[in-house]
């Protein structure tokens, strides 16, 4: 059985989703610290062919507090969000199809931020039609006061793992030996960004999954979810 693990991330870009997909299980940590300047309140798009940034506010709190100790801005509204990205998008072949699955997301009920984002993985994962079972970190039976690597062999120990998929980023956070030992394959993927047709600019990628999906077809796009390379 094939495990990956990750932080929440806000409408990530496809790479994340191909993990996702790529698994068996897929566990999404709750009992992570937050932190400000990664991806897990934001995210880029295209507006006037070029990558711009949009940001779910998250209400101040402790430094070290976990993500499911967070919550969202007392201040945020949902069309602040969705105003922009309908701005950028309107002309979009999928436009139609895709927005609402945009206000699903933006206007979920939750104002913490994990049970937020977790929603968000969920609405998405739904349209692009990957099944794979979304598990959150801390219902895992592990021990959870592990760190790093140590803490990832846990949770891969606990859900009976074989193999363990990460993104290509974190290559040199683990040592393919003590996987093995553990008799647990480690390997890593490496997603191909194929370009496709973003209005008349030159590609820009990386972008959100909400940019692929605005200009790819759902068909097209679960066929981008196969573009990946495991090392």
């Amino acid at each position: 059985m094939t495990v990956a693990i990750m932080q929440p991330y806000f409408l990530p870009y496809i790479g994340y989703w191909q993990l996702m997909a790529a698994a068996d299980r897929f566990v999404v940590y709750d009992n992570v610290q937050f932190t400000k300047k990664g991806w897990i309140n934001r995210n880029r798009f295209l507006r006037n062919g070029s990558a711009a940034v949009f940001t779910l506010p998250v209400k101040q709190g402790p430094h070290a507090s976990q993500v499911v100790e967070r919550a969202i801005a007392d201040d945020f509204r949902p069309d602040t969000l969705l105003q922009p990205l309908a701005a950028a998008y309107r002309k979009a072949p999928f436009f139609g199809a895709v927005f609402p699955v945009l206000q699903e997301v933006v206007t979920a009920a939750p104002r913490n931020l994990f049970a937020y984002l977790h929603h968000s993985l969920t609405v998405v994962a739904r349209y692009l039609g990957i099944t794979t079972p979304i598990i959150v970190s801390s219902t895992v039976d592990a021990d959870h006061r592990l760190a790093s690597e140590q803490r990832v062999l846990a949770l891969c120990g606990a859900l009976g793992a074989t193999r363990y998929v990460n993104s290509i980023g974190g290559r040199d956070l683990y040592s393919p030996r003590t996987f093995e030992q553990r008799g647990i394959e480690l390997t890593f993927l490496r997603p191909r960004l194929l370009p496709y047709q973003q209005y008349d600019h030159p590609f820009v990628a990386g972008l959100s999954i909400v940019d692929v999906m605005m200009f790819n077809s759902s068909e097209a796009v679960r066929e981008m979810l196969g573009a990946y390379d495991l090392l």
